[in-house]
């Protein structure tokens, strides 16, 4: 059995942080006239392609000079000067910035109870190494975990990182050789990531499960509607926070996916 987790909104709480930065670096590139809502960047993130946050950045500056007439092309704006200005504010001059506000939401003593219970687990982000590894070495303890991130693998949705992560996870204990894979992730994009791996490794088990970033549980409307972005995009199920998915749960989500995937194979 292998689980796979997601990092921002999953691992930590972004919702002071990296969206923090991308209200920033809207504002800051469109001269303070627009800066979006966390409402208005889960819009954009549930169309399913926008998993990098400097993207989702600088398309959202785009739109709102679209929106007032002016197309993308007429807009005279530097990408790298838009990442280094998100950065700054996120990261900071010497890891000094909003990375070091973020809760955690998953403690280490969760991880050693999937490994007590012969659950093979890594991470697959779109998050930066150095991001990533700030907050499962530097935050959690972790010495030397199975991590690929930003640098490593195409963005989401595509697959690719996903295979690499279970990839490594196999050669570390071949006893995960063709099982079953959970990924754990908190966007549209993740989901959809599943739903690519198994058009292209139909032969194994692929499960998607969902959980509600803390930012979107405060009002029940919000929460609702997000948590059936997930369910529609194809999350077998959906959780408030990731340690709800015990080992007993993994085993009968496991079980009963198994049963639907041979039912529809038999059909």
């Amino acid at each position: 059995m292998i689980i796979i987790f997601d990092i921002d909104g999953v691992v930590r709480d972004v919702g002071g942080s990296y969206r923090r930065a991308i209200a920033d670096t809207v504002a800051h590139f469109t001269d303070t006239q627009y800066r979006p809502t966390m409402e208005d960047i889960d819009q954009l993130k549930s169309e399913g392609v926008w998993n990098n946050d400097w993207k989702a950045s600088l398309e959202l500056v785009y739109r709102y000079f679209e929106s007032g007439g002016t197309p993308r092309s007429e807009i005279n704006l530097n990408y790298d000067t838009l990442v280094n200005f998100f950065q700054s504010r996120y990261r900071g001059k010497n890891w000094d910035g909003y990375i070091t506000t973020e809760p955690l939401l998953l403690q280490a003593e969760y991880l050693a109870t999937l490994t007590a219970n012969n659950i093979g687990w890594g991470f697959f982000s779109g998050a930066t190494r150095g991001s990533a590894e700030y907050v499962l070495k530097k935050r959690i303890g972790l010495e030397n975990p199975i991590l690929i991130a930003m640098e490593d693998a195409p963005g989401k949705p595509d697959p690719t990182g996903l295979f690499a992560t279970v990839n490594l996870l196999e050669e570390q204990n071949q006893d995960f050789l063709g099982k079953p894979v959970i990924y754990v992730g908190d966007t549209v994009a993740d989901i959809y990531t599943v739903v690519k791996a198994r058009e292209i490794h139909p032969e194994r088990l692929w499960v998607a499960v969902g959980v509600l970033p803390p930012h979107v549980q405060t009002i029940t409307e919000i929460k609702q509607a997000y948590t059936h972005k997930l369910l529609t995009a194809g999350a077998a199920i959906v959780l408030s926070n990731v340690q709800e998915l015990t080992p007993t749960k993994i085993y009968q989500l496991i079980y009963s996916q198994t049963q639907a995937y041979e039912v529809d194979n038999d059909q």
